[in-house]
């Protein structure tokens, strides 16, 4: 009953809103939010709420709802417009401006959106050039700099303020910015600051200068202070700039930092210390910083949050040190300089461990473990230090919960090597199982369960290599499964458990029943959706589920020679699993495209790029490709807006991811109306993933597949055709036209015959001194059907455009009018037609010409083909004869027979 009262109850409250009573309209959508649980009930409630508080000028009360809304529906398109609308009125440009760009990605055509996206994006800029302005920041910073009564703590502190939308406000900016009052750059303007503000000691003039000149700012420039490279600095500026480095240093284990103070300092370090490219000489920067910091920076990485000594930290700050820790260990040139490194985190981790105080060992293996998260082949080397791999062992025994946390989480960090997987296998399986059955902390159960998976997942797709008993870690993906589709349990326990999947699916048998599970599928999907903002974990993880559902990681090829060897000198040969063969793969992805895979993917790759990370963006490139190879399956995928999803993946990320993704437009591109498939403007920025295949570092498929696309592309329209001329891919399919390989050079032969029509080819076969009419003529003499079609096509779209090109096909080969005769006789239909269209273009291009071709047996095949009665399929091919008779009678040359 009070369901059906909260229905009414919104009936009457829309009625009070059509008469413009918006007091009783937000009355009686209250009442109603009292009485029902029904979430889309719920979310149209708060919606419409949100809609009277815009009336009545509500405004916080406005957004309040409309957040309620989308905490329900993260897709409500009319609730995130609502909310950017309360937004703005309240001075929030920047956090209306994220609204409005969900809205119109969801609806792109709508031009209400694009204009409210337009006008926000000027109001920000306006206001930033106000706020950035040179005069503006001088003037702020002597005030606080020379105020004496300014706070310590407020100096020393970081602003943690990062507007939602700043970034994409700032995106088209161009990187030389100069603020409006001047020229000067905002990375000379903050060195110049930085000396003028001299007898101002160091600590308060760094505590300030992050906070006021902003590292937000600066990450949305891209142009922080610490970009110049050193070499071209004066003296004076490299000592500024180590002063700023050591102070960002010193900020990392100060407990007057913030968290978010900590992890700007860790971004300005990682975005200005490791080189940009490797192939500048001088790492002095990331030397300095080793020397100095290493330490400080091993300190943070070490950190363990339940601890009472841990530092101010946010969830990001340990995984932030140890991306710090990766770079500064890749920047290193040469053995000397990694050893220095490794010892120094040696001596760090083992001056830690003491019998006597478990804290200390505590952080020891927090510091390995995070070590691990970075790089991987230095952490690998630390678990070989005496006691460590022991110590984690032993922790995992200890009575209190923050010792099984870190310890459970180290041992996940470590069983990414086999040989490790088995020494926990051995001495620690049995403790993380007693931890699962016997914990009562929900975060230990669900890391021991991870551990699990990851253990049980040690032997990869190597069937022969399970580490646990039959049927083990079925078992333990049913847990993972039925964790991930409760939704009761928050969405942080949720991401472990697709996590626990991640790695459980290389069993065939968990992905088998993985796949079967649709409610499980569809739970993962929405869990992706919603973590599109905030979580890459979550995206990561996904995305790993699904490569391995389809099987879409790499493999090596298998030799049956070198497996023969190997099985007789008693070596272990990997075993395929018997589900892991193509038939049962092909079920898999079926299942997973009714699923609405697709979608999911889709609303993955529109991601926050700083959640979707370039590892995350190949392996969904990897997932689109494996879809994609049945082509009965790829509209489907179009429909569901896969076309789309693609092109930012062909376009960005690993060289591998590009590649991949470039290889699944092409199976798309070659079987599907670019219309539909790519829409409006997207349709050009497929060209260059395409033109990108035509490489010889490519596999023969993907050169043939991406031909295949750019013919049905340059079949379309000659705008499209000249985006292919300026991607320079003529060259390239003229080679393939050259290739041994059959299909490829048919491909390329048909491709080049739509991309006659441009003028720009065109121009090219004109021009002295290159053979390319002559290939097309050869070409047409070739014993293939399909080939000879397409050069026929060609070469009867050359001769009807110039007439130079009609002479000079008469010299290219002397073979030339044998090979029109052939044509003019041949079997199929549409080559003959093609044949007799070229002779009717020489035959109009020159009397002289005409009188040689009238004098040879061409006469004769004309005449036959010509008297033939024209039935519906010859229709065009006896026309075409007959009119190349009636050229011939124009001339003089032959005479009708009464």
């Amino acid at each position: 009953m009070a369901e059906v009262e909260a229905v009414q109850l919104k009936e009457e409250g829309n009625r009070h809103f059509q008469h413009q009573d918006y007091k009783a309209a937000t009355k009686s959508y209250s009442q109603a939010l009292k009485l029902t649980k029904d979430k889309a009930l719920l979310a149209t409630l708060y919606r419409n709420r949100a809609a009277c508080g815009l009336k009545t000028e509500s405004y916080v009360q406005a957004a309040s709802d409309a957040s309620r809304a989308i905490d329900i529906n993260s897709s409500d398109i009319k609730a995130l417009y609502r909310r950017c609308q309360a937004l703005e009125h309240l001075g929030k440009l920047d956090q209306a401006f994220k609204d409005v760009q969900r809205c119109a990605t969801l609806e792109p055509r709508n031009q209400n959106f694009q204009e409210t996206l337009r006008r926000l994006n000027t109001s920000i800029q306006e206001k930033l050039h106000v706020q950035f302005s040179t005069d503006s920041r001088v003037q702020k910073m002597f005030e606080i700099l020379l105020d004496e009564n300014s706070e310590s703590d407020k100096l020393e502190k970081v602003s943690a303020a990062q507007p939602a939308g700043q970034q994409r406000a700032h995106a088209g900016r161009p990187h030389n910015y100069t603020s409006p009052a001047g020229p000067a750059p905002i990375s000379g303007l903050l060195l110049a600051c930085w000396r003028e503000a001299e007898g101002v000691p160091l600590e308060k003039k760094v505590g300030w200068w992050l906070p006021a000149l902003g590292a937000e700012e600066m990450s949305c420039l891209r142009l922080p202070p610490l970009s110049l490279p050193l070499s071209s600095l004066s003296s004076d500026t490299k000592k500024d700039l180590k002063q700023i480095t050591s102070h960002l240093l010193d900020m990392l284990v100060s407990k007057k930092v913030s968290g978010q103070g900590r992890d700007q300092a860790l971004n300005l370090l990682n975005k200005n210390v490791p080189r940009k490219d490797l192939a500048i000489h001088d790492n002095s920067r990331t030397i300095y910083v080793v020397d100095n910091g290493l330490r400080k920076i091993l300190k943070v990485v070490g950190q363990v949050p339940d601890l009472p000594s841990c530092l101010p930290l946010t969830d990001n700050t340990r995984m932030l040190a140890s991306i710090l820790i990766n770079k500064l260990y890749d920047d290193l040139r040469c053995d000397p300089e990694r050893d220095h490194f490794r010892k120094i985190c040696e001596e760090y981790i083992t001056g830690k461990f003491d019998p006597q105080d478990m804290d200390k060992n505590v952080i020891a293996i927090q510091t390995v473990s995070g070590i691990l998260q970075g790089p991987f082949d230095l952490g690998n080397q630390l678990l070989g230090l005496k006691g460590v791999m022991e110590m984690m062992v032993a922790l995992c025994g200890s009575e209190r919960d923050v010792d099984q946390l870190v310890a459970v989480e180290a041992l996940i960090h470590a069983s990414t090597k086999l040989s490790r997987a088995t020494f926990i296998i051995t001495n620690g399986v049995s403790l993380l199982k007693e931890i699962y059955k016997t914990t009562k902390n929900e975060k230990i159960k669900i890391r021991t369960l991870v551990g699990l998976c990851k253990l049980g997942s040690a032997g990869g797709t190597d069937y022969a290599l399970r580490q646990f008993a039959e049927g083990s870690t079925e078992k333990l993906a049913k847990q993972c499964r039925k964790w991930l589709c409760n939704a009761s349990i928050d969405t942080r326990t949720r991401r472990w458990a697709v996590e626990g999947l991640a790695y459980l699916t290389l069993d065939a048998d968990v992905k088998d029943d993985f796949v079967q599970d649709i409610p499980a599928l569809q739970a993962m999907f929405e869990l992706a959706k919603a973590s599109m903002t905030s979580d890459k974990t979550v995206l990561y993880s996904v995305a790993t589920t699904l490569v391995n559902c389809t099987n879409s990681y790499d493999v090596k090829e298998v030799i049956p020679e070198l497996v023969q060897l190997a099985k007789f000198s008693k070596q272990h040969v990997p075993e395929e699993h018997p589900k892991d063969k193509k038939d049962f793969i092909d079920i898999r992805v079926k299942r997973l495209l009714k699923a609405g895979v697709t979608s999911a993917l889709a609303c993955m790759v529109k991601a926050d790029s700083a959640i979707l990370t370039d590892q995350t963006k190949e392996l969904l490139a990897r997932v689109f490709l494996a879809l994609c190879d049945n082509p009965k399956d790829r509209g489907t995928i179009v429909a569901q807006g896969g076309g789309k999803a693609l092109i930012p993946l062909a376009l960005e990320g690993t060289d591998v991811g590009k590649v991949k993704a470039a290889h699944a437009l092409a199976k798309i591109a070659a079987v599907s109306n670019p219309d539909i498939a790519f829409p409006g403007e997207r349709v050009y920025e497929v060209v260059r993933p395409l033109v990108s295949l035509l490489d010889t570092q490519r596999d023969g498929l993907q050169n043939y597949e991406a031909l295949l696309g750019l013919t049905n592309l340059s079949g379309r329209s000659d705008k499209l055709r000249q985006k292919i001329f300026k991607e320079r891919a003529l060259p390239d399919i003229e080679n393939y036209m050259f290739e041994n390989h059959d299909q490829l050079r048919q491909a390329a032969t048909e491709c080049m015959c739509n991309m006659v029509v441009n003028k720009e080819v065109q121009e090219r076969f004109l021009a002295d001194g290159n053979d390319r009419l002559k290939l097309i003529v050869l070409l047409c003499g070739e014993d293939d059907d399909k080939l000879q079609n397409a050069a026929a096509g060609a070469l009867a779209m050359l001769t009807a455009t110039h007439k130079k090109l009609c002479l000079k096909m008469t010299q290219v080969t002397t073979q030339w009018l044998e090979i029109l005769q052939r044509l003019c006789l041949h079997d199929r239909l549409s080559v003959q037609h093609r044949g007799l269209v070229i002779a009717y273009n020489l035959l109009a291009a020159d009397a002289e010409l005409a009188k040689k071709l009238v004098e040879s047996e061409l006469l004769e095949i004309l005449t036959v083909v010509g008297k033939q009665e024209p039935d519906e399929k010859k229709a065009a091919v006896v026309q075409t004869a007959r009119e190349c008779l009636i050229k011939c009678m124009d001339y003089g040359f032959i005479k009708p027979v009464s």
